[in-house]
């Protein structure tokens, strides 16, 4: 067997390219405890303690609406592994379809990110607040091949970083 380098996830990670550093890799799952028992048990991989928020994310066409959202990270990386769980009918139900569901990368400024991607002929999906509002802190926008990225703002690295060390992610 033949090992190759760099490539992989290892490949993504500290690249800043036109839409910024990958960071993680998020996974729609139907069950976070399962999925990280899998992926513990499979990849050795450890987890920070999940997240259980009420999001009202800005939707085009359907303005604020409210979903749940579970989350847990791994604490590994430099590209972490995203699980996702969420309310029927948002972004994040496991009903769309389980598996991979985008590419979170940290970006400067998510509003002129989107902006410039729009323009490119991606597709907003969904974001933190509304494009009169410059989309908050992360949007979710589809590629014209239909992959997702999401954009995140760096100034939340921080609490990232907490989080995955074991600290409260507020």
């Amino acid at each position: 067997m033949s090992t190759v380098t760099g490539g992989g996830l290892e490949g993504l990670a500290g690249r800043a390219g036109a839409l910024g550093e990958v960071y993680h890799i998020g996974l729609r799952v139907p069950d976070i405890d399962v999925a990280k028992a899998e992926l513990s048990a499979s990849m050795g991989l450890q987890w920070a303690s999940p997240l259980h928020l009420d999001m009202k994310p800005w939707l085009p066409g359907e303005g604020y609406k409210e979903f749940e959202l579970t989350l847990a990270e791994s604490v590994e990386g430099p590209v972490h592994v995203e699980l996702s769980h969420g309310t029927p009918g948002s972004i994040w139900d496991h009903n769309f379809g389980v598996g991979l569901h985008h590419f979170g990368v940290w970006v400067e400024d998510v509003g002129a990110t989107v902006e410039g991607l729009v323009r490119e002929g991606w597709t907003i999906e969904m974001a933190a607040k509304s494009p009169e509002e410059g989309y908050g802190h992360f949007a979710y926008i589809r590629s014209p091949s239909g992959i997702v990225f999401e954009p995140v703002s760096a100034a939340s690295k921080e609490k990232h970083e907490r989080w995955w060390s074991g600290g409260s992610f507020a």
